[in-house]
């Protein structure tokens, strides 16, 4: 676990950096983004998971087309990944995605749910893995005066070890992000201690006393910032991968394609997550 005080003190040595100064950045690194080719994952280097606001499949273009989005999910080649917004908002929530189709291009099975009929997921959080056992799924009603909720999925995964993802969508509002990050931080300690990865759009980029992040980190760590939003010039770190251990995850990065620019207002963000720190059970 890693040590709160500390974290906050890198925090709060970090809140100076200002707005404008990570639109410079952004404005700078554009030039460079080239064509977004990708390298194909390795797997030897470990599991690959990803988070994805696929913004109810409707595009910067104003344009509604799920087959986009499962292309760029096809690009990407995850082992897990969590989506946000991937049913419709209100009334039996209607998956937006077709899952067929995702099982046999990509490999890749839903979490199941209870209780929702004709939507993928919880509170438009889905999780797809590619291999492994689901061992418990818990799905977490978040507070907050909009409908938000977190997905905390365990799975058993072939070497044995036991691999715990909690995928979340926080509120636009900060209040409700604060109760949300406690909520997530209860749960969590209420059960058996296991490598855990945060990831989701967790809707905040600020830093300080006053952002959910400073409560997550107590647990989590501080997380890499990587600009992801907007998908065409991406100024903001709404989406966040975190782990509960030190060195269990490597590499964060977007995956910036022309498809993943145009397909959602998010770009993914992605992650190698470290085998050996699975099966070890600790991170050296």
């Amino acid at each position: 676990m890693f040590n709160g005080r500390t974290e906050r003190r890198t925090m709060h040595q970090n809140r100076r950096a200002s707005l404008p100064a990570s639109i410079l950045a952004s404005i700078r690194a554009r030039k460079d983004r080239g064509a977004g080719s990708h390298s194909p994952h390795d797997p030897s280097s470990g599991l690959l998971v990803a988070s994805y606001n696929v913004h109810k499949c409707v595009g910067v273009d104003g344009r509604f087309d799920p087959g986009r989005i499962a292309q760029v999910i096809r690009e990407i080649g995850a082992d897990i990944i969590a989506l946000q917004e991937a049913d419709t908002r209100f009334g039996e929530r209607r998956g937006l995605l077709d899952l067929n189709w995702m099982e046999r291009e990509t490999g890749l099975c839903p979490v199941p749910v209870s209780g929702v009929a004709r939507a993928h997921g919880w509170h438009g959080n889905v999780v797809f893995f590619r291999e492994g056992l689901v061992r418990d799924v818990h799905q977490i009603k978040l507070p907050g005066l909009e409908p938000r909720g977190a997905l905390l999925t365990e799975l058993d995964l072939s070497d044995g070890s036991t691999f715990r993802v909690i995928a979340a969508h926080l509120g636009l509002l900060n209040r409700s992000r604060q109760q949300q990050a406690r909520m997530i931080l209860d749960i969590l300690g209420s059960r058996a201690e296991h490598p855990t990865v945060l990831m989701g759009d967790l809707n905040e980029w600020r830093l300080g006393d006053r952002s959910s992040l400073n409560t997550l980190a107590t647990v989590f760590g501080l997380p890499a910032a990587v600009p992801s939003f907007p998908s065409r010039l991406p100024v903001l770190a709404l989406d966040r991968i975190m782990a509960n251990r030190p060195g269990l995850i490597d590499q964060v990065q977007t995956h910036d394609t022309p498809l993943s620019r145009l397909a959602s207002d998010h770009l993914p963000i992605k992650a190698v997550v470290k085998i050996d720190a699975l099966a070890n059970g600790a991170v050296g």
